[in-house]
């Protein structure tokens, strides 16, 4: 069940961050309001920080479509369950602010949650039966806690364009309908997953992997290659095949929560070949949680 955000508040704190060359920093919502008042068209980026090479991919194409570029760095609790890295999760904001200036990015918007949720969060939306799928299944009130701090952070920025990244395949879905459903003035877009030499997702619990694991992990990625070609060769029992490559994983040590093929267009689990697909995935190693999918 999803709990409100309690007394139990994260600051932000041992920091310096105000003395960068290129960017204007922001820590509260009427300072940057004021500054992006009379901007136009801002692309906007959300992220929880611990940037790596996919989020600055999605920085750069963002400074592409717009010369006003908003990032915000803001590890949101909403989206963690109670037993979850929330606590551990990286916080980097000094290199990450390093590299966001070295990017000439315009505004940086780091807000305590304080600033965000004041009071507790009792106000939320109600989410389609899909939000309770694949990573809602197993993560109860994940696409609540990240609808939420979207949402806010949307109504803060007021942005033009939004990036999210396909590796969050499920999240962007989510984000993609909520905006349509509520009429925001927003285009989302869609930017590709970006990946290791070995095809690995980049993602900041990359750094959770021992390196024992890292080689390891890489596998997830083949097997859901291994899938799209036995579809693309005509494979048509995607039953079957899907319990065969959770079987193969299982045998190298892997815990799968699920792989799915669905339609893209509705996410729903896909009954031929001639939709448009994608095949999504999460699995553990050890104690790393892993996600991946793959367009068909």
């Amino acid at each position: 069940m999803f709990k409100p955000l309690n007394q139990d508040i994260f600051l932000i704190t041992n920091t310096n961050i105000d003395n960068y060359s290129n960017v204007k920093i922001f820590n509260d919502i009427p300072s940057i309001r004021a500054h992006l008042q009379d901007k136009q068209s801002i692309a906007f980026v959300p992220t929880m920080g611990n940037l790596h090479a996919g989020h600055l991919t999605l920085i750069k194409h963002a400074k592409q479509l717009s010369h006003e570029v908003v990032v915000s760095i803001f590890v949101n609790r909403l989206q963690f369950l109670p037993h979850e890295d929330f606590s551990r999760y990286p916080r980097t904001i000094e290199q990450d602010c390093v590299l966001l200036d070295e990017l000439n990015v315009n505004t940086i918007f780091v807000p305590d949650e304080k600033i965000l949720f004041p009071t507790h969060q009792e106000f939320l939306l109600a989410l389609p039966p899909i939000a309770d799928t694949l990573e809602g299944e197993f993560r109860p009130g994940f696409f609540r806690g990240v609808t939420t701090i979207v949402l806010k952070l949307f109504n803060i920025i007021q942005p033009s364009l939004a990036l999210f990244g396909k590796k969050d395949y499920q999240q962007l879905f989510m984000v993609q309908q909520m905006v349509k459903q509520l009429n925001l003035p927003i285009e989302i877009i869609a930017s590709e997953t970006v990946r290791a030499s070995d095809g690995l997702a980049l993602s900041s619990r990359n750094q959770y992997l021992e390196k024992s694991q890292r080689s390891e992990a890489s596998y997830l990625f083949q097997t859901l290659n291994y899938i799209k070609e036995e579809i693309i060769s005509s494979h048509k029992d995607f039953a079957s095949l899907q319990e065969k490559s959770m079987q193969q994983l299982t045998k190298r040590g892997w815990k799968v929560d699920y792989i799915q093929i669905c339609n893209r267009i509705s996410l729903a689990p896909a009954q031929n070949r001639n939709e448009p697909l994608v095949i999504l995935a999460a699995a553990w190693l050890d104690k790393t949680r892993l996600i991946d999918n793959v367009e068909v």
